[in-house]
């Protein structure tokens, strides 16, 4: 039996983010409920955080043979509701040790999907001859600005993340089937190198480079998701919807932003289009840490929003478009390192927050932003026929 709509394959990829990131944004704005739960700080709750880092950087860098052996399709179809099962899980946790314990098959799934889905999207951009990856990832932001909103009203209604968390996977299970009941994956880019990679994803240097270009994104981003609802609590005693809404706004301006960025790369280069997204992320930065309001604080986590939302997309597609290794190697080397940041960073600013403030928790992402403007040079594209906006 055929599950699932017959859809174009740009729209399964975009399907793919979105149903992805709605998964896993759901645990986001429940976390200052699970933290009053555990009655930890955020040092505690942001060493409980990295279980899902540890379990990421496990799954990019040793799940990549096991994917080939099980299949792309197979691999994806399950481990987008088993995503959904682990964070129902983790939710029972009453301490940060079991929190941290129950979030290591969560990170070993988020790393699996993750590989999948930015490979995939590369692929089907090279197929049909149109840039989509910012897109793709538009639609990323896009679950978790849904996922957001969603967790909000649910908080506010007083409902337990235990039982929100729970419904969460017939739902993912249904939307996996019906949006990814028919994928399969495209064909490797003609080109490129497909030589067998190594079992370990070693980053060159020209990937440390991208890292550093992508590292403010992935740092601040990853703070706006770990951190922006209990900053709006601790800071202006927001009521569970506005705290939750923190946490949908930098992803909404980010989904609008990366909707309108491949127009914008294909116009004034990704270096520019870097740069300028820079110095947005860094503006909203300063401006979340220096908020003497809660209505400042809201614009500054959406110019974080705006600032973070091309970045780590145009990294990857600078890594993918690489011919010194093939293309899962260079993308899973900076998936490695790029994205455990992403999940490693902010938890860890849990322990500078407890100690100086919450407001650190996004101070801390400034002199990364001074760094990444010095590298943007490594986005230049390799020469390759041009690419054409998505229509």
């Amino acid at each position: 039996m055929t599950f699932g709509l017959a859809l174009p394959p740009q729209i399964k990829v975009f399907g793919a983010f979105f149903v992805y990131s709605f998964t896993m944004g759901s645990l986001y704005p429940r976390l200052p409920a699970i933290q009053d739960a555990m009655g930890v700080g955020e040092g505690g709750l942001g060493l409980a955080l990295v279980g899902a880092a540890l379990g990421t950087l496990i799954s990019l860098t040793f799940a990549g043979k096991l994917i080939e052996a099980i299949g792309y399709r197979r691999t994806l179809l399950a481990a987008l509701p088993l995503l959904a099962l682990f964070y129902a899980i983790a939710a029972w946790a009453h301490s940060p040790l079991a929190l941290f314990l129950l979030l290591l098959p969560v990170g070993l799934a988020i790393g699996c999907i993750e590989l999948i889905i930015n490979l995939e999207a590369d692929r089907v951009e090279h197929a049909i001859g149109r840039r989509i990856m910012n897109r793709a990832h538009a639609f990323w932001s896009l679950g978790f600005f849904a996922a957001g909103i969603t967790g909000s009203f649910i908080a506010q209604t007083g409902m337990s993340p235990q039982l929100h968390l729970a419904l969460m996977i017939p739902i993912i299970t249904l939307a996996t089937l019906v949006v990814l009941g028919q994928f399969q994956p495209a064909r490797h880019r003609s080109g490129g190198n497909t030589d067998a990679g190594p079992r370990f994803a070693r980053p060159t240097l020209a990937i440390l480079v991208l890292v550093v270009v992508c590292l403010p994104a992935m740092i601040l981003e990853g703070a706006g998701i770990d951190w922006s609802a209990i900053y709006m609590r601790d800071i202006f005693g927001a009521a569970p919807f506005w705290a939750g809404f923190a946490v949908a706004l930098g992803a909404g301006t980010q989904a609008v932003t990366r909707f309108f960025a491949d127009g914008f790369v294909e116009r004034w280069s990704p270096v520019l289009v870097a740069r300028a997204l820079l110095v947005v992320c860094g503006a909203g930065a300063l401006l979340v840490f220096f908020a003497p309001t809660a209505l400042a604080a809201y614009c500054g986590l959406a110019l974080i929003g705006i600032g973070t939302s091309a970045l780590f997309p145009l990294a990857m597609s600078a890594a993918a478009q690489r011919v010194d290794r093939p293309a899962a190697v260079n993308v899973a080397a900076l998936a490695q390192i790029s994205f455990v940041s992403f999940l490693l960073g902010p938890p860890l600013l849990g322990f500078v927050a407890e100690h100086f403030g919450i407001r650190w928790a996004f101070g801390a992402g400034i002199p990364l932003v001074l760094l990444a403007l010095m590298f943007t040079d490594a986005l230049r594209p390799a020469a390759r026929a041009p690419l054409v906006p998505a229509q």
